[in-house]
């Protein structure tokens, strides 16, 4: 009896045993958020993927060859645009203070065009300077007052090339239809005050005449007659340090002389009290025919 007892009690404890293994799979099945089938190796639902992320394209190289010394694809080097190199400035063909024919040829061509308004002198001064800004200035050039190679090529282009009259004009007639009478006789120097001009004269007939300036009303150019008693062909002034090139003295300092400033400034200057010529070349004609004991008379 106790043995048919003792065989009941282990089946009863092998199905109660049993019994909590079922319990325990259903537990550990229903523990998630969703409940799977008993074996399942996978889920029955998959995660979506993510997005896939576009390859960026490879930006070019700022050099034409990288850090090791290794060339770029020629479609990753930059163009470069080929360095515009400035012009060279026009060169200065003539200038302030120059003397020459061609400085001459300038002046005649400037006349002929309305840029320069006398007789050509062959000296580069203020007047020519100016009336060269004039021309610049007409033709939308920098007004330098420089003849530079491109001012002489407009020029050129211009005005044709000057007469023999045009580059030496003849010499004017006196202003006076009748000179003062003290110049009708023997060799003269016959300088007019009014007409501004000095007549060389051999027995009443005009030999040359040329434009001269006279001292300032400080420095007033005396009038009268007198005579040349000294004459001095590189003369320099003692009391002003100027250059007085054939210097023809005829009262105490002062002299009949070429001047550059006049030729550079015309009138708008005045001398010390001497007798300026602006012509250079017609004052050393004069110079040469001129002797000592020939006479000069001054007059308005």
């Amino acid at each position: 009896m106790r043995r048919m007892r003792t065989k009941s009690n282990a089946r009863r404890a092998r199905t109660t045993a049993a019994a909590a293994v079922g319990v325990l799979a259903l537990t550990t099945l229903t523990a998630g958020c969703k409940v799977e089938p008993v074996g399942a190796t996978e889920p029955t639902t998959l995660p979506a993927k993510a997005p896939s992320r576009p390859t960026p394209a490879p930006s070019p190289t700022a050099d034409a060859a990288g850090p090791g010394g290794g060339s770029a694809s020629p479609s990753a080097t930059p163009s470069r645009t080929p360095s515009v190199r400035p012009s060279p400035r026009p060169s200065t063909l003539m200038s302030m203070g120059d003397r020459s024919e061609r400085v001459r040829e300038l002046q005649a061509r400037l006349r002929q065009i309305g840029h320069f308004g006398r007789g050509p002198t062959g000296y580069y001064g203020t007047t020519t300077f100016a009336s060269v800004q004039s021309f610049q200035g007409k033709r939308g050039l920098e007004r330098t007052g420089r003849t530079d190679t491109v001012t002489w090529e407009r020029l050129l282009a211009m005005t044709r090339e000057p007469t023999a009259e045009e580059l030496d004009p003849p010499d004017a007639a006196p202003a006076a239809a009748k000179p003062d009478a003290r110049c009708m006789t023997g060799r003269v120097l016959c300088i007019s005050k009014n007409s501004r001009s000095l007549s060389w004269m051999i027995d009443g007939k005009v030999v040359s005449s040329m434009d001269v300036r006279f001292g300032s009303q400080y420095t007033p150019t005396r009038e009268g007659t007198f005579s040349v008693y000294w004459k001095s062909r590189h003369h320099v002034s003692t009391l002003y340090d100027s250059p007085m090139p054939y210097a023809m003295f005829f009262s105490g300092g002062q002299a009949v002389h070429y001047s550059s400033d006049f030729a550079a400034r015309g009138y708008d200057g005045a001398s010390h009290g001497c007798v300026n010529v602006r012509d250079e070349g017609k004052i050393a004609s004069l110079y040469a025919q001129v002797q000592d004991g020939d006479k000069v008379v001054i007059y308005q």
